[in-house]
């Protein structure tokens, strides 16, 4: 009986989030909001990700077509049973962007930007130790390692 109530509330969670974002009261949402919905229930798939799902479909039928809930469920089941969800790569591959010398390192001063204004956010505490041994003596940090450091925490 308790699997059944966590399914059912799970949901009806889902379903409330996804009708938050209905502006127009058909119950449907614009597939540009979906990436957003997943978001907001705790998802992080890429743009590229949600694009595929909807067909790759071009960016004026991502603002004008429409999708409801039952169209959505299968593609939030989608990213939420997605065995690739964070791999070391794609941090790295991320993380590269910000190689301006293409030496494997970043400034660990653009680092903690970044840590704290994209994505999740992070307090500079957290910050702080999360970048604790991570920084050379010219406050560079190799990224490869930051990353191995990061997944082992």
């Amino acid at each position: 009986m308790e699997i059944v109530w966590v399914v059912t509330d799970l949901g009806r969670n889902y379903r409330e989030s996804f009708g938050l974002f209905d502006r127009v009261g058909d119950s449907k949402v614009a597939y540009i909001q979906i990436a957003d919905i997943m978001r907001a229930l705790g998802q992080n798939p890429t743009n590229k990700e949600v694009a595929k799902m909807l067909g790759n479909p071009s960016p004026d039928d991502m603002t004008s077509k429409r999708v409801e809930f039952e169209g959505f469920l299968p593609m939030m089941q989608t990213v939420v049973n997605n065995p690739n969800k964070a791999v070391y790569e794609d941090y790295v591959e991320g993380l590269r962007v910000f190689d301006k010398e293409g030496n494997g390192t970043v400034m660990g001063a653009e680092l903690r930007i970044v840590l704290s204004t994209l994505g999740e956010k992070m307090t500079e505490a957290e910050i702080d130790a999360l970048m604790t041994g991570q920084e050379d003596e010219n406050g560079c940090v190799n990224y490869e390692a930051f990353v191995k450091h990061i997944m082992s925490v």
